[in-house]
């Protein structure tokens, strides 16, 4: 018999169970604006993330200067084409595909990592990237918030992280993690976007958990 002391009701699990599987991550936004408590109830969710050491690591700047966004997306843009270039046979493909929303959304947000995360020995002595981990939680966090209230989130990973920390004039030891765009959506896509346009598939479950050592 389960013990349901702690259990939350079916309609609460269910309504974590959506957002979970309804999370996209969002390249088009619509205009629009987020209300300022409502942008402060998804930091909040952000900041109750689980961090390793209990270390809070995560730091986030909000970008409301029209020529800093500018910049930041033309950061993305160039690291957009060098990613292409990497990519090789599949450049073209790539080069087709909406990859940032970082001048249609209504907030930018730059998720980074604290400096000084070298004093916190607490679960990084072996790990030490489980400072990026905790970020990684925060981010989440507000992802799926934000999709429980209706805003699309997207996050961007093209851009030269010594560059944006240094248009936002981050101390050394302090590093960029994610460009989050945050707005009103038309609609969500049905299914990932990368997926959607035949990029990549999602993996079966299957093929991904083993039992008491490495899957064959």
């Amino acid at each position: 018999m389960f013990d349901l002391t702690h259990r939350f009701s079916e309609t609460e699990i269910d309504a974590v169970y959506k957002a979970i599987a309804l999370r996209r991550d969002m390249r088009h936004f619509r205009p629009g604006r987020v209300p300022e408590e409502q942008l402060q109830r998804l930091l909040a969710a952000a900041h109750c993330a689980p961090s390793v050491g209990f270390m809070q690591p995560w730091r986030f700047v909000r970008v409301t200067d029209a020529a800093l966004r500018r910049a930041i997306h033309a950061l993305v843009e160039a690291e957009r084409i060098r990613t292409a270039q990497a990519i090789g046979e599949r450049e073209d493909e790539f080069m087709r595909l909406k990859v940032e929303g970082v001048l249609d959304c209504a907030e930018v947000l730059v998720a980074a990592l604290m400096d000084g995360r070298e004093r916190h020995i607490f679960g990084r002595r072996t790990l030490p990237e489980m400072d990026l981990a905790s970020v990684a939680c925060a981010i989440q966090n507000l992802w799926l918030a934000a999709r429980a209230e209706g805003l699309g989130m997207g996050w961007v990973s093209l851009f030269d992280p010594d560059a944006l920390a240094k248009l936002l004039g981050m101390p050394p030891g302090a590093r960029p993690v994610a460009v989050l765009c945050l707005g009103p959506v038309e609609r969500f896509y049905e299914k990932p976007m990368l997926e959607q346009e035949g990029w990549a598939q999602r993996q079966p479950l299957s093929e991904l958990v083993s039992e008491n050592g490495w899957p064959e």
